[in-house]
């Protein structure tokens, strides 16, 4: 008999968020887990003996209840992401401020704003015609999967703000350029996290809370309750499976053996095992079709929130990279003061094949364009490359590229012989985020007792 009745790969959010539910309903579980850390695309770095910066995903917020309820399981806490004063906006070559309210509208001209609205309205009225569990069963899915992001920018958008507004929110939201994404997505994506707005916004929005601590508090909470279910530094190199279970063979020449496995891996890495048999042609094709994003996060550490004292957000969004999009990612107290740089697309995979001095300056240029030359001097500076991380390779997440919804969308969730798929990729409701790598362990949990028969 196997030695166990379920193997988890990964132990990020979701594959130890799906062993914890596992584990309650009385099931032997054990999770594999490549890296000597948990936490998957959550990862705390340490700038000194008190501060931390989150290298990987650190927001949650509106209607992302499965988090907020398992923060308050967990003991821990959160604070509100530092959104008082105005946001910096960048367009153009021209730059402004606005108030950091939600609604509050830029400074743009009466026909830049009319055509963002128009345009905003028309995706949010399309976005809201996708059903969340069936994407390729839209009322246009073969239209809109058919064309990409960039495509319907160009046909919908008359104004240069408008269209590079489009542009920003790609590369902002999914790591990539418009360009390279399905319109049918960017509809679904936008849906599963309630609108566009809501995946753009911190009030009331997607970057609304933080953890006390850090985002890889939650894994790291999680793992300690597992204890030794949990195996480290075992990196999955093949999986046996077939009517009696599963055999997963690690590299150091190991196997573990048991009734079912739940894959949380991102698509490009789950895609890369040596399944025996091999999977069938639809979910091989599947994670061939799933690239994962470009992105750096990039902090530089001052000995104080300096932008505050210009009546600032440490928010700024602008057309010209590499830095387009900045937050405050200072602690609870305010105390160091940290600027978060995304370098995203285009900009990250040239940044990539620069040297560390290079990007670090030209990280640190463009906060001073958003924030004042004080921005030329942090006492701190650090960067995470998630496309060089080996166990990752690409972050926020997975995107679909024109297609793929519309061919192989069935195969995103649906299991293979006693392999369950789970992962923030596989959620229909905010997808790509924490809130979706959770509440997609709680479907693959119950596929998983349905296959042992209850």
């Amino acid at each position: 008999m196997p030695a166990a009745d379920v193997l988890v790969l990964g132990a990020g959010l979701s594959g130890l968020r799906t062993t914890a539910l596992l584990v309650e309903r009385g099931l032997d579980v054990v999770v594999l887990e490549a890296r000597d850390r948990v936490g998957g695309r959550t990862r705390n770095e340490q700038v000194d003996d008190t501060t931390i910066v989150e290298g990987g995903g650190q927001w949650i917020g509106a209607t992302q209840t499965e988090m907020y309820a398992l923060v308050e399981e967990l003991g821990l806490e959160v604070f509100a992401t530092h959104n008082e004063g105005e946001n910096v906006l960048e367009l153009g070559g021209r730059s402004s401020r606005f108030a950091s309210d939600r609604g509050a509208l830029p400074k743009l001209s009466p026909f830049a704003l009319a055509d963002l609205a128009q345009g905003t309205s028309r995706f949010g009225r399309m976005a809201s015609r996708v059903p969340l569990e069936a994407p390729w069963a839209a009322p246009r899915a073969a239209d809109w999967d058919g064309q990409t992001f960039e495509s319907w920018i160009r046909r919908n958008l008359r104004t240069s703000a408008g269209r590079a507004y489009f542009r920003i929110a790609a590369e902002a939201v999914f790591s990539t350029t418009a360009a390279e994404l399905s319109l049918l997505h960017a509809l679904f994506y936008a849906h599963s996290g309630t609108d566009l707005d809501t995946l753009l916004a911190t009030d009331r929005g997607a970057q609304q809370d933080r953890v006390v601590g850090g985002s890889a508090r939650i894994s790291e909470e999680l793992a300690r309750r597992l204890g030794d279910r949990v195996v480290l530094g075992a990196v999955v190199r093949g999986v046996v499976h077939g009517d009696d279970g599963v055999r997963v063979m690690t590299d150091d020449g190991s196997t573990h053996d048991a009734r079912a496995a739940v894959v949380t891996l991102p698509p490009t890495l789950a895609g890369r095992l040596t399944y025996d048999p091999p999977l069938p042609s639809w979910r091989d094709q599947l994670t061939q079709r799933q690239p994962a994003g470009a992105v750096m996060k990039c902090f530089a550490v001052y000995d104080r929130p300096f932008w505050r004292d210009a009546g600032l957000t440490g928010q700024a969004v602008s057309d010209r990279g590499p830095v387009k999009v900045t937050f405050d990612s200072s602690p609870p107290s305010g105390t160091p003061g940290i600027l978060l740089g995304f370098v995203e697309a285009d900009d990250a995979r040239r940044l990539a094949r620069a040297t560390p001095a290079a990007r670090r300056e030209a990280v640190l240029a463009r906060l001073a364009d958003y924030f004042g030359p004080e921005a030329l001097t942090p006492r701190r500076y650090l960067e995470r490359d998630w496309m060089a991380e080996e166990f990752t390779r690409g972050c926020y997440g997975a995107h679909f590229t024109p297609g793929v919804w519309s061919n192989y969308g069935r195969a995103v969730r649906e299991p293979v012989g006693p392999l369950v798929w789970a992962g923030a990729e596989t959620s229909d409701v905010w997808n790509g985020y924490m809130e979706g790598a959770v509440r997609s362990a709680r479907r693959a949990a119950d596929e998983v007792q349905g296959l042992l028969g209850g």
